[in-house]
């Protein structure tokens, strides 16, 4: 009997460890199943992956980036024709569609006034400054670089535009002096140095027009005064 009570004791002590070793989740060592759960990072959702950071989508500015601004000149080119804001087309000024005056002034000295009026039925653009050939003359004259305007020049049907010349030096400096009895204007295009048309000749004085290497002339102006006086 006492034998039979002792084999229980035991029994019944083992059956206590076993729950014991469940409970803490040991295998009877002392180290923790390497199984057990662990803590989910706050920035982490289980079982879900981070979504990746934001992009920019392509031409979409930044918060530090700085606008840009751009100007574009009015109206729009569809080859030797541009049109205007209004729609109205806008074409070259040239020996076709104007007529073309040049006469010697009195005031400033040795100056020559050009002018070109639009006789066309279409709003008409001067480009640049003229292109001056006195007879078979072999060189090029330039034009003044500071009497460049702001806007091309731009004519209505009926309006003026004008450029002015200095024929020589008034202090005899000038080389080379000679008379021309012929004088070709030529119109520039939309580049510097491209054709704009046909050229002009309008008529000069019976005795011609005395010029020498000081021969300048201005880029092309809205009104007369501008210029000469320059």
């Amino acid at each position: 009997m006492r034998m039979r009570h002792i084999r229980l004791l035991a029994a019944t002590g083992t059956a206590v460890a076993a729950l014991a070793l469940s409970a803490c989740g040991g295998d009877g060592t002392g180290t923790k199943d390497e199984g057990a759960s662990r803590p989910v990072s706050p920035t982490t959702t289980a079982g879900r992956t981070p979504s990746a950071t934001p992009t920019t989508a392509a031409g979409a500015g930044t918060a530090n980036s700085t606008p840009v601004t751009r100007t574009h000149a009015p109206g729009t080119r569809t080859g030797g024709t541009r049109t205007t804001g209004t729609g109205g087309p806008v074409v070259l000024c040239n020996g076709a569609n104007t007529t073309v005056t040049a006469r010697p002034v009195s005031r400033p000295l040795n100056h020559m006034l050009i002018t070109v009026r639009n006789t066309g039925a279409k709003t008409c653009e001067l480009t640049y400054y003229p292109v001056l050939r006195f007879d078979e003359m072999q060189w090029a004259p330039q034009a003044a670089k500071d009497t460049q305007p702001q806007a091309v020049t731009t004519l209505a049907p009926g309006e003026s535009g004008y450029a002015g010349v200095l024929l020589s030096a008034a202090d005899g400096s000038g080389q080379g002096g000679t008379t021309g009895h012929r004088l070709t204007v030529m119109f520039q295009g939309r580049t510097p140095n491209s054709d704009g048309g046909p050229s002009a000749t309008p008529a000069l004085p019976a005795k011609g027009v005395y010029y020498d290497s000081s021969l300048t002339m201005t880029y092309w102006q809205q009104n007369a005064d501008d210029a000469l006086n320059w």
